[in-house]
């Protein structure tokens, strides 16, 4: 009886293999509809207020039956790709922008048609040498010793989350001493950080927002301050988060001070470089981020400043056993995997067990694009931001401090004496409603700001141009 069932299912089950011709007919659609999207995507609008992405994908629902590839596509391209904000749009300025690079998605490609496991050595030895290769590069970028190694992870999110977990185990903070383990950032620390000690059972903890300079960067002398006056209170200060790029304002708190306040007071040191590390690629730019060889751990994003798809985080860890105290147990079933001695798996360091082999969507486009590109791309997003920063101040617009990395603010006051928060908004309604661009606005300390964030590969001085032609023409109406 079972034998005539299977025979039964056989048929059906093996028409999930597709024939050679039914792929390469699969194949050819696809692309095509992928070389549209791109060959039309410099001049679609950034962003769209169109119906979509409920309608008629919810009446399709998921059906017994097998979908036309062509009704699919139709309904990617009406209520997937039409309504909202086209993140692979040069003219993407708001938030962090950055991935899309299309040799990442070929990378991509390749990992989902092979289904390579990256979690253990012993069922990928390729994939892992080719992660661990990646992350020793980005351990060198960040000057940390030949010894340190990390783990590439969904995003920044789930790194500092694993940076937090090893901050609290090396540390030895038990639960019965979490109310009085101090940890330290600033109110532009990222919220994936409140939101990484939460779930790290930290919760309890004091977390000491510490004053900032005028340029938005954490106040050295306030930190210190702080942690004696928490160590004469009977705390005990673990951890400080220091950002290399904040997303508000893309500012760099001063690391190498940071770095040597954490030494003298024995703090686990967090570097957030999710935004800011690529620019590490710039010579010109490594003396801002010198102190970032002497942290503890470090975040990285390549779906930012490296332009790979969404997806790509990185953490850094300067002394890689941390991770595995913290993460490092097998199943039974894993018996049969020996490690080498030389190359950690990946699922040994991070929470992560089964997992996408992120490595070929970074590595791919590093090998068919050499870094020099890379770094003529970032200079090219660090000096459009400095571009826009002097032009909307010669409109006569007030402008925040100085970028760092390439992140701007501006705002206009109105002379009438009107609510400036009011007329921003209506600022930033005229340049979503021109279509070119895309920008996204923040509070800071009660003040409304708009903010110009170049870091899309794609981003060129035409979509600066393009801002401030907006901002001209409303300003003089």
């Amino acid at each position: 009886m079972i034998e005539d069932r299977l025979a039964e299912l056989e048929p059906v089950s093996r028409t999930l293999e597709e024939s050679p011709d039914e792929r390469r007919a699969l194949n050819a659609r696809v692309l095509a509809w992928a070389d549209g999207f791109l060959d039309a995507l410099a001049e679609r609008p950034v962003w769209s207020r169109e119906d979509g992405a409920r309608d008629e994908l919810l009446a399709l629902g998921i059906p017994e039956a097998p979908v036309e590839l062509e009704r699919l596509l139709g309904l990617v391209t009406r209520e997937i790709d039409g309504p909202g904000l086209q993140p692979a749009s040069g003219g993407h300025l708001g938030y962090i922008a950055g991935g899309g690079i299309y040799p990442g998605a070929l990378g991509d490609y390749i990992a989902a048609v092979t289904n390579r496991y990256s979690g253990v050595h012993y069922a990928g030895p390729g994939a892992v040498h080719l992660e661990n290769l990646l992350l020793r590069w980005l351990c060198r970028l960040a000057g940390f010793p030949s010894t340190a190694l990390g783990t590439l992870t969904s995003g920044g999110s789930i790194a500092t989350l694993v940076a937090v977990v090893a901050a609290r185990d090396a540390k030895d903070v038990r639960a019965r001493e979490v109310e009085r383990s101090v940890i330290y950032a600033t109110g532009q620390a990222h919220h994936c950080v409140a939101k990484s000690i939460r779930i790290a059972g930290l919760g309890e903890a004091p977390l000491r927002t510490v004053a900032m300079d005028a340029h938005y960067r954490m106040d050295v002398a306030a930190l210190r301050e702080q942690v004696r006056a928490d160590r004469a209170a009977g705390l005990r200060p673990f951890l400080l988060v220091a950002t290399a790029g904040t997303t508000d304002t893309g500012a760099l708190d001063p690391l190498d001070e940071l770095a040597e306040l954490a030494a003298e007071e024995g703090l686990w040191f967090h570097v957030d470089a999710a935004y800011g590390g690529a620019f590490l690629l710039l010579e010109d730019m490594r003396p801002r981020f010198r102190g970032i060889e002497r942290a503890d751990s470090v975040v990285i994003d390549p779906h930012k400043g490296l332009f790979l798809p969404y997806g790509t985080g990185a953490v850094l860890v300067r002394d890689p056993e941390h991770l595995r105290a913290s993460h490092g147990l097998r199943g039974v079933y894993l018996q049969d995997a020996t490690d080498a001695l030389d190359e950690p798996s990946p699922a040994d360091l991070s929470p992560e067990l089964t997992r996408h082999f992120r490595g070929l969507r970074m590595w791919l486009p590093l090998q068919l694009h050499g870094l020099a590109r890379y770094r003529a791309a970032l200079e090219e997003k660090l000096l459009l931001a400095r571009l826009f920063h002097a032009r909307a101040r010669e409109l006569g617009l007030e402008v925040g401090p100085a970028p760092d990395l390439s992140v701007a603010l501006f705002r206009h006051v109105p002379r009438d004496g009107s609510d400036p928060t009011e007329a921003n908004k209506r600022l930033l309604q005229a340049i979503l409603d021109d279509g070119r661009v895309f920008l996204s606005t923040t509070t800071i300390d009660g003040v409304f700001w708009i903010r110009v964030a170049v870091l899309c590969f794609r981003t060129h001085k035409d979509r600066i141009d393009a801002v401030l032609e907006v901002l001209a023409r409303e300003l003089a109406d």
